[in-house]
């Protein structure tokens, strides 16, 4: 198998994770007939910084050989797939050159487990260090850390890579019994725990660093981007309310930067002429409406300052599929209402629909030197198609926050108009 064969391959087993990246691309052409990844749209992915830039990444696994029969994964062992697995030189080589021809800024690298999970991430450390002490690669890369890896080989890895990850991928131990019986719970978050204490013992010690005379020790940084994990919706019968729950708790207890939600997609047979998995539900289609709804419940825990027990009603422990969880709360919540935005503080803003945290933070500094109308909103960036029913400028409605089942007719996408809102500023 040559190599734009393999990247074919592996760059196709690697789609499925979702955290890296939110979306493909079709890749760079080039002229003058085919150069090896001249017109290959294969493993190019976008991913998205805190600032809102957008990257490429090369999104790759090492090797999609596995010993464990995950029944949600196409790379399962018992799946009829065309197998591979890269070198670390070739894998380095085509980062490199991905790198100069400006296809990428960026390496994800993952693997199917196809040895001891030492083994495996030993390959994908020193790919990682091969790139920075021999290439003189200086790009962002980011590692997948492997279940059962020991603390010593995580430790390596931060020391490496920007970004480290370990997939839950399933919201309870049970359900991962059920369709992932190679993988524990207790041992996925034994990882996610060795990385948040080596995070902070790092940043300790270059705490103390500062105070030592210049020339001393200086400590490298550990995994400066943090740790992400992966969520599978829809493959077991999990409530939101437990997936969200669970979010909570791994942002509190390990100081995760993301939880990526990935609505469950069907891997077809697990071997050829073989029956669907009994344990995976049949459904026509990934769950992405849900999925979408989610991404906006993780958004108030992590930039709105909600507590997960408000996001749901006491009886109904899923999101309201055709409202945003911001506004279902609202509703929920109108005598709250309306907020007057000439006068309310940060914490009150961030709870009007239509108002994000950034058009938050631009009320606040704008009203140091004139107040606010609605046409000044509109400018600043508020979706006042939501925020009209929430809010008053000096005293004065554009609605009144009277009749919540008026309101969510008007708002809901069942009327084509819900999921093209912007799913950040909300």
């Amino acid at each position: 198998m040559d190599i734009e064969e393999k990247l074919g391959v592996l760059a196709g087993a690697a789609k499925y994770d979702a955290s890296c990246a939110s979306s493909g691309s079709d890749g760079k052409g080039a002229l003058g007939g085919k150069k090896f990844g001249a017109s290959l749209p294969t493993g190019i992915c976008h991913s998205w910084t805190e600032d809102g830039r957008c990257v490429s990444l090369l999104k790759v696994l090492f090797s999609n050989v596995c010993r464990y029969d995950c029944a949600y994964c196409v790379n399962r062992a018992s799946a009829d797939v065309t197998r591979s697995t890269f070198t670390v030189q070739e894998l380095v080589n085509i980062t490199c050159e991905f790198y100069r021809r400006n296809y990428i800024e960026g390496l994800f690298l993952s693997s199917g487990i196809f040895a001891d999970p030492d083994i495996v991430m030993e390959k994908l450390i020193e790919t990682a260090r091969t790139l920075r002490t021999e290439a003189g690669y200086g790009g962002y890369i980011h590692l997948k850390i492997i279940p059962g890896t020991g603390e010593r080989l995580i430790r390596e890895a931060g020391l490496w890579a920007d970004r480290l990850s370990v997939n839950i991928e399933l919201p309870t131990d049970k359900s991962l019994q059920s369709l992932a019986p190679d993988k524990s719970g207790k041992v996925i978050l034994g990882a996610m725990g060795d990385f948040s204490g080596l995070s902070g013992e790092f940043e300790e010690a270059r705490h103390k660093s500062r105070f030592l005379p210049q020339g001393k020790t200086v400590v490298p940084a550990f995994a400066p981007a943090g740790q992400s994990t992966q969520l599978i919706v829809g493959a077991t019968a999990e409530d939101d309310r437990q997936i969200i729950n669970l979010s909570s708790s791994l942002y509190r207890k390990f100081s995760l930067r993301r939880v990526y939600y990935s609505a469950f997609i069907h891997p077809g047979v697990p071997a050829r002429g073989s029956p669907y998995d009994p344990r995976l539900p049949d459904i026509p289609g990934p769950p992405l409406v849900r999925e979408h709804r989610l991404y906006q419940a993780d958004w108030l825990l992590r930039f709105y300052h909600f507590a997960a027990a408000e996001i749901f009603t006491e009886t109904d422990p899923y999101l309201d599929p055709h409202i945003d969880p911001k506004t279902a709360w609202a509703l929920r919540h109108l005598d709250f209402f309306p907020i007057e935005i000439n006068r309310a503080d940060y914490e009150t803003l961030l709870r009007v629909p239509g108002i994000g945290a950034k058009t938050a933070r631009r009320i606040l500094e704008t009203r140091r030197s004139r107040r606010l109308s609605f046409d000044g909103l509109r400018r600043m960036g508020a979706a006042l198609k939501r925020a009209r029913y929430f809010i008053s400028c000096d005293g004065f409605s554009i609605e009144q926050p009277d009749d919540p089942i008026r309101i969510r007719r008007r708002l809901s996408d069942i009327d084509g108009a819900g999921l093209q809102l912007p799913l950040f500023e909300f």
